[in-house]
């Protein structure tokens, strides 16, 4: 048995004998429980003594991180080494946000100017569209940017809008991803074109769904603009033939390069629309957070590691306890997107059967990841958190500091977040009415933030993609690539054209009776 079989072994045997202890009683049987097991790093305290572990449990987690070679996977990572082996690519998202001068490289190509250098040309269009400066085709200052994208174009900025936008904007922005009609005709729907700036983001600049929003986009401009509503548009993207032949200079296109994967990708130009909209004070304080994680994560050893024990705590749950699925919920309205963020975060990066090399992977990969914004799901689904018969781990996101709305619903909404976590861990025994009986013992952890602010967010994005991480070495899979997103959308091109009039190919009955029925 090898070395790392055999921490896997030792990280199961562990597992199994802590998941017959209840949580609560590891406390009494350890009196520094706490000290262990809270983390504070870049403004965020991390609690994870809710965990089903002992101190025998984390220590096998501990030894298998070790085993597994997660240290130097990390050096490997933050070196720009092609840890993306089927693309032969580095996952340099980090390089985003570092301090001017890093002198990150992707796969021995120095890389940081270039990122500092696409960074001043967004600050210097983020200051011009705000100050007026530059202005739309009537001479009028844009107040409404549409930003069109989809996947990680689309998410990233999402959360960080909707999480920072202040409660009167200066400029409004609006999100366009989905290739549903409605959502482009919402989206436009009561704007002065005039006063509307369109970011389209695509790095290749042919995703089906994104282009086609933007055509529409751009047909609106030009019905109230003329051919001048081409100056309304500008872009993210390295495909700069692509942008001229749709209308765009180079000189409004904004690159990314291809170490950056998409759902990484929210502190690049693919972040502009908020850079713009948020102004680039917030959005480089943004990046400063998410560099203050990344130090964190580089440096701090294993056992004080935010994302490596964060990571292994979901690894205790998954292979460890046979839960496939995880909550995560912030009791933050603002943090309400954060859980569809972290679908594609943890789902496409970790969503894998096989292994680095391509043999199939030796253990259960990626949990399903669903949550909202408490207290909300309170009264949704967690009736099934608490008697349901699955157990269900919840990753508990709550901000200590309210900055806006009636100060006492702060501490409404923060007695519930803890409340929750406390009522999930101990449960309520009741033998005589059974309907009232809460059995517990239902982990969860922790984060407090102090203040929902530009850093804590970007520290907060910058744990769970170093937690993904992690999680992708000790099951030996490519964190950054996403090939299961492709056969669809393959098929979805020769259906369309089947739609569309075209001649019919091979297909299953059922698949052949729908087109039959849609065309017909």
């Amino acid at each position: 048995m090898t070395d790392l079989a055999a921490a896997w072994t030792a990280f199961e045997t562990a597992a199994r004998e802590d998941g017959e202890t209840r949580i609560i009683d590891h406390f009494a049987a350890e009196p520094d429980r706490l000290e262990r097991l809270v983390v504070e790093a870049s403004g965020l305290r991390l609690d994870l003594s809710k965990q089903p572990w002992s101190k025998a449990g984390l220590a096998a987690a501990l030894d298998l991180a070790r085993a597994a070679g997660v240290e130097a996977a990390r050096e490997r990572l933050f070196a720009g080494a092609a840890v993306n082996v089927t693309e032969n690519r580095a996952a340099l998202h980090m390089a985003l946000r570092a301090p001017d001068g890093a002198g990150f490289e992707a796969v021995g190509k120095p890389v940081s100017a270039q990122v500092e250098a696409v960074r001043d040309r967004m600050r210097a269009f983020a200051e011009a569209v705000r100050s007026g400066e530059r202005r739309g085709a009537t001479g009028q200052a844009f107040r409404t940017i549409v930003h069109i994208g989809i996947g990680g174009s689309d998410l990233g900025p999402r959360l960080v809008w909707r999480a920072l936008k202040p409660l009167e904007p200066r400029i409004e922005l609006r999100f366009v991803g989905n290739v549903d009609p409605a959502d482009i005709a919402q989206a436009l729907a009561g704007l002065d074109a005039a006063t509307t700036l369109v970011v389209v983001v695509s790095k290749t600049f042919t995703t089906q769904e994104t282009m086609a929003n933007a055509t529409a986009a751009r047909a609106w401009l030009r019905a109230f603009l003329g051919e001048a509503g081409d100056g309304h548009l500008a872009a993210a993207s390295t495909n700069l033939e692509a942008c001229a032949a749709f209308g765009i200079p180079a000189e409004r296109v904004f690159g990314f390069e291809d170490w950056v994967g998409g759902r990484y990708s929210v502190m690049s130009a693919v972040g502009l629309s908020c850079a713009v909209a948020l102004g680039w004070d917030v959005f480089a304080a943004l990046q400063a957070g998410a560099a203050a994680m990344d130090d964190h994560f580089r440096t701090a050893p294993l056992a004080a590691n935010a994302p490596a024990l964060l990571a292994l705590a979901h690894l205790f749950n998954r292979n460890g306890l046979g839960r496939p699925v995880r909550v995560v919920e912030p009791y933050a309205e603002r943090l309400g997107l954060l859980a569809s963020y972290l679908q594609q975060l943890e789902m496409e990066s970790n969503g894998k059967r096989v292994t680095l090399s391509g043999a199939p992977v030796a253990h259960a990969t990626a949990t399903a990841v669903f949550g909202n914004a408490g207290t909300n799901d309170q009264h949704a689904f967690f009736q099934m958190l608490h008697q349901g018969t699955d157990v269900i781990p919840v990753d508990f996101v709550a901000v200590a500091q309210a900055a806006e709305g009636p100060a006492p619903q702060q501490a409404i909404l923060l007695a519930n977040a803890i409340a929750q976590a406390q009522a999930l861990m101990t449960g309520s025994p009741n033998a005589a009415e059974p309907h009232r009986h809460f059995p517990g013992d239902r982990p969860s952890s922790f984060i407090l933030i102090d203040r929902l602010t530009p850093e804590t967010l970007g520290a907060l994005i910058a744990l769970y993609e170093h937690k993904v991480f992690v999680e992708g070495v000790l099951w030996d899979i490519n964190s950054f690539d996403q090939w299961g997103v492709e056969l669809g959308k393959t098929l979805a091109t020769k259906v369309l054209a089947e739609l569309e009039g075209g001649p019919a190919g091979a297909h299953d009955p059922s698949t052949a009776a729908l087109i039959e029925r849609l065309k017909g």
